[in-house]
This record gives structure tokens, sequence and C-alpha cells, in this order.
């Protein structure tokens, strides 16, 4: 402002003379509403930087409110619109294109004149809203502002110019748009709500006026008052109700392991003790009456989650991985709903055999329901839970077959009843395995012809179809030495048993008395008189050779299936792995952020009809009915609450959930 003011003092007297003129009358109105502006204007000036000629510039500022203060009681009562008149001429002119000859020049001149001084006078004034600022470049020199022209409701007609933006740019365009000032200070603006973590890789986080539970809402899904899913209705007597779920909590020591999977989450949230409070909070909430757990690390298993899912009224169950794994699959179960009838556990690793040479394991339980004594003298089918992680190599679906096949011949063993027919089953756990996939098929249907089919195709996690070399699935999948047929069960328990027992005469059995071998005398024994010495006389009627009767049993020959399993357990998914309302895949994991399902509970339903198709079973439900499931959620919704692990959920896979009912009959 300096600047402009030496530059000033430059013109004529006369045309300077004219200039003051205009500014008294153009500002007397603004210099009624200013605040203390002898003190402001003189402390804005003081700041400045000064120069040879300030003495005569602040003498003529003083002139200028001495002429201007005498006449402003005068113009007191004039209205607001003769006001905003006068400041909407005065901007024009302000604004005029400084390109005109040299008479029209002169009035500008004296109108920028008119604006530093309006500038000074309104200095400390509230700046109501920034309108337009233009970039401009940097210049060596005293430390200035170039602030563009603002008008306000009450300060149409002079410059405001705002103090809380440091700028260090010079105009190129015509000085009339801009005023000059002082670089002003900065002032913090209001933050507006970002995300609290960093390093969050490509997500976005979610506004956080939007709270975790409403933009990972899950709802529940009541089937009890509908059809089952085919369509088909089912019995309307007494069920004993429970609930299960299936959730991998991914281990702290797996997590640790493959870092890389986790640079979008804040290390707070990945911290053990905050994901141990979180995952605690989830069961309380949902309550469960199974709880199928996979990647559970055996010392926070033994340490925390055990004791505390004790005090939650669970039992439990835990099988770690073989090898030197530290984490392993947990069957947990409250008495006051079930009894423990038993436990296996399963173990897929097999010395010798290269196609079951992974650590991986599974957990086999049945449970006997409690029925309530205000039914009666009723009875419940015994239940079968399964609960296994199975292999993730997406490249190696040959052993994640085997693998299963092993943990259904378990199943098969633990869930045959008396009659040859089996008691309803609920399979879950981490399968790594996408829906659709030859291996989700062989467990819901029951089949799956494999030979010659590319091994990362089993699972369908990845697709490796460009690679020239790749693995293909051979007939038999595996050998017989594994003690397990193509029907995935043991041999043991497929072996016939005998019609009737062997019957054999007393006259018969008299003949293995004696033995030739029993009439020779061992090498090297000691000679006594009267008991070694005497040799052993055949007796009367003795024959030297018996033929016996050929009592061995054949082993039975099972009958391979070129190229093909089946199992009988009749099996479905509890999820249909679609969102209709979205109109995209559910999804329970999200590696690399990408969304997929690997999670499932399949249980025991009967299959009905299929009418004319014939590339899948339909099942309706039988003993176990499904009465409701949590929903689960979008890979958009996913993403909108930075993937998996995050604040609310913490784990990388989502908890699955499931209502059963099972009827009970009379004795």
């Amino acid at each position: 402002m300096i600047a402009s003011c030496l530059c000033y003092l430059l013109l004529p007297a006369a045309r300077l003379f004219r200039a003051l003129s205009d500014a008294f009358f153009t500002c007397r109105k603004n210099a009624l509403l200013a605040k203390s502006l002898s003190p402001q204007v003189e402390g804005n000036f003081a700041m400045a930087p000064r120069g040879p000629d300030q003495e005569e510039c602040e003498g003529l500022l003083q002139q200028w409110r001495e002429e201007g203060s005498s006449q402003v009681l005068s113009t007191v009562s004039e209205g607001p619109l003769a006001d905003k008149a006068l400041a909407q001429s005065s901007l024009a002119l302000l604004m005029d294109n400084p390109g005109q000859q040299d008479a029209v020049s002169e009035d500008k001149w004296c109108s920028r004149q008119l604006s530093d001084l309006r500038a000074a006078e309104n200095l400390d004034e509230s700046f109501p809203e920034v309108l337009e600022e233009e970039t401009l470049p940097e210049v060596e020199g005293p430390m200035w502002a170039a602030v563009p022209m603002q008008m306000g409701p009450q300060y149409a007609d002079c410059a405001v110019l705002p103090m809380n933006a440091l700028v260090t740019e010079q105009w190129e365009e015509d000085p009339a748009v801009v005023a000059w000032s002082i670089a002003p200070e900065p002032i913090p603006q209001e933050e507006t709500p970002i995300w609290p973590f960093e390093g969050l890789g490509q997500l976005q986080p979610p506004p956080m006026e939007i709270p975790y539970h409403e933009i990972l809402w899950r709802e529940w899904e009541d089937f009890s008052t509908q059809p089952d899913a085919q369509g088909l209705e089912a019995g309307d007597g007494p069920q004993f109700q429970f609930t299960l779920m299936s959730y991998n909590i991914l281990a702290q020591d797996l997590m640790q392991q493959s870092s890389e999977l986790y640079l979008h989450c804040h290390p707070d949230i990945l911290n053990w003790n905050y994901r141990f409070a979180n995952l605690m909070q989830e069961f309380q909430h949902w309550d469960p009456d199974i709880l199928c757990l996979q990647e559970v690390q055996e010392d926070h298993y033994w340490e925390q989650l055990e004791p505390s899912l004790r005090m939650m009224g669970f039992t439990c169950f835990y099988k770690r991985r073989t090898g030197c794994k530290t984490d392993g699959c947990a069957v947990c179960y409250k008495p006051t709903k079930f009894r423990l009838l038993c436990a296996s556990p399963v173990e897929y690793f097999r010395p010798g055999l290269e196609l079951l040479n992974r650590d991986n394991v599974g957990l086999v339980l049945l449970l006997q329901p409690l029925v309530p004594e205000g039914l009666g003298q009723v009875s419940v089918a015994p239940l079968c839970v399964a609960n296994t992680h199975v292999l993730y190599n997406p490249r190696r679906g040959d052993v994640k077959l085997a693998q299963m096949a092993v943990l259904l011949a378990e199943v098969d063993k633990v869930a045959r009843l008396s009659d040859g027919s089996h008691c309803p089953i609920i399979l879950c756990g981490d399968l790594n395995s996408v829906p659709n996939s030859p291996l989700y098929n062989f467990i819901r249907d029951g089949e799956l012809q494999y030979h010659g089919m590319p091994a990362w195709k089993v699972s369908g996690q990845e697709d490796f179809s460009h690679q020239l070399y790749q693995r293909k699935l051979q007939a038999p999948l595996w050998p017989i030495s594994l003690g397990i047929t193509d029907s995935c069960q043991y041999v043991s328990s497929c072996q016939p048993k005998r019609s009737e027992r062997r019957k054999y005469s007393r006259d018969f059995l008299l003949h293995f008395r004696f033995c030739n071998i029993a009439c020779q005398r061992p090498a090297g024994l000691v000679l006594m008189e009267g008991v070694t010495d005497t040799k052993q006389e055949r007796p009367a009627g003795w024959v030297e050779s018996v033929l016996e009767e050929d009592i061995s049993e054949p082993e039975p020959a099972f009958p391979r299936t070129v190229g093909a399993i089946q199992h009988c357990l009749h099996l479905t998914s509890v999820y249909t792995h679609f969102l209709p309302q979205h109109g995209c895949p559910e999804v329970t994991t999200m590696p690399l952020g990408l969304g997929t399902t690997v999670d499932y509970i399949f249980f025991s339903a009967e299959s009905c009809d299929n009418g004319d198709r014939t590339d899948r079973r339909l099942y309706r439900d039988g003993t176990l009915k499904l009465l409701g499931r949590l929903s689960l959620l979008s890979e958009e919704i996913l993403w909108a609450a930075n993937g998996l692990p995050n604040p609310f959920y913490s784990s990388d896979h989502l908890c699955l959930l499931a209502s059963f009912g099972m009827e009970v009959t009379a004795p």
C-alpha cells in the first residue's frame, strides 16, 4: 500500500486534490462504520516497509480524515439504497479496463488511490466470504499480498482484505482489480471429519459422521415363518432350536507373517488386545449355541479365549495344526443345550503320502441335544458338527479334494446310525474355495468327475490357465492304502458283516492238539535226565498232515470309479452367495482388497426331484430345518469401511451365523 502511495505522490497536485475529494464523498459512510479507525490504520501502516516519503503519506492520510470527519454527520441520515448504489458505481469504476485513453486513465488512477484509502480504513473488518482467488507468480521484494476485491452486504464499496491467508504473489493483470495489503497470517481452517488412521492405501475412508455399525449393518433373515428355500412346506411340529456361528478369527502369528496384506490397516486395530476385545464382544452380541472357529492361535486359546468362553458358558475342544504350526480349529458348545457323545480330531497329514503332506486339521463332534423338560418324553436325533480349515494354496486342488475326502469319511463314521443312515450334519469352516467351484459342487451335489481337471480349477480362487505347465488330476486321486474309498468312506466301515457264525465239530478241533513242530527237539535245549531226554511219541492215529478248512476270508475288493468321487451325506449351503437387493455377490473375506466367499455352513437336507434339470440337485429341509441366517455384505460396502480388518470387525473374514430347528419326536 505504501508503494501505491509513493506512486500517487508523483501525480500533479491538481490531480491528487481531485482524487482526495472523490475519496471523501465516496467513503464517508464507511468511515462512520469503521471501528477505531485511527489506531487500526496507523498500526497497519506502521507494519509496512518504510520508504523515504512515509511522513508525507501519513500526513496526506491525516488530512483526508480531518476533512471527512467534518461531513460525516451530515450523511448519517442517508438510506441504505443510496449507499448501495454509490458502492456499485465505485466498484464499477475500480474494475474498468486499464487500456483506455489518457483522460479516462486519469480518473482510474484516482479510483485506485481511493481504493487504497478505503482498504486502509477497513483492514480489520470481518471478511464475509471469499469469492475467488487468482493464482499469481512469485516476485522478489517486500512481502505483499494481492487479494481480489470482495463485496459484502454492508461493505460493498470498499475492498475488504482478509488477514488470514499468507500469500507471496504478484499481480500480472491491471492493478485496478486488486488491492494491496501486508502479507496476512494464515488462520487454521475448520478441519473436516476425516478417517483418523494413516496408511489407508487405495481404500477410501468413510465419513466419520456415519457410524461403523451403520455402514456394516447386517440384517437377520428370518425363515421360521416361511417355506423352505425351495418353496416346499415343512412340518409344524415342535422343534429344538439352536444357533451356530462359523468364524475365521485370523491368527495373530499368521497376520504378522503376511503383514503386506494389511498395509491398509492402522497398527492399533491390528493389536491382539484390541482384536480380542472386539471378537469377544461379537461373540457376546450374537450369543451362538455352537461356535466353530478357525485360525485359533494356541497360546491365545489357552490363555484368553478358552477361559473367556468358559465364563460365557461354553465347553471347548481344540485341535492344533500338525507340524510347527501355531494355530488350529476349535469347536465350542453350550452344555445347557447339548451333551457330548464323542469328539474326533482329524489330521490330514499322512506320512509317506505326497498328496496329504500338509498340516491342516479338522474337528468332528457328535452332540446330543438336550430337550427342555416341558416337552415331556420326547427325543431328538444326535447332531454331528464338523469344523475345518482347508489348505489355501490355489494351485493344489488335488490336496484340497483329498483333505475333504478324509473329513467326509470321518463325518460318515461319526454320523452313521445303526440302520446305515446318518444323523443331521453341519459342516462348516474356511474351505478356501469359491462358490460353484468343483470342490464346492462336490460337497453340495455329492459327486465330482475330476479326471484331467487342472488342479488350480478345483477351488476357483485364481485363474492359472495362461501358464504353460498345469498340474492335472489323475485317477485314482489317492491310493487304496489311505483306507478311504471313492465314496469318501473308511474301508473298515464298508466291510460286510458275516451272515452266520461258523460251527466246527469236536473231532475236527481235536486235530489241532498236536502239530509236527511239537515233536521236534528245540536246538540248544539243555539235556536233563528224566526231563528233556525223552522223545515225544506220536499218539495212536496221529496224522502227519491235517487238511484244515480254509476259514480265511478274502479282503473285499471295492470297485473304484474311474476319475470320479462321491459321498452320500446330502449337504446344502445356508447361504445363496448372492445379494439380490444389491445385485452383487456376497463376500466373506477381502484378500488384497478383492472380495470373495470362502467360508461356508453346509447342513443336511433331503434331496428332492430336480425336474428336467440335471446340472445340480435340489434339497428341502429334512430333520434339520434352516430358521434364519445373518446376512453377509458386498465388496462395495466393505470398501466403504476400509476393507477387513477394520475398527469394527477385527478379522479378515466375516462371521457366518445361522439358526436351525430339529424335529422332536416321541419315543
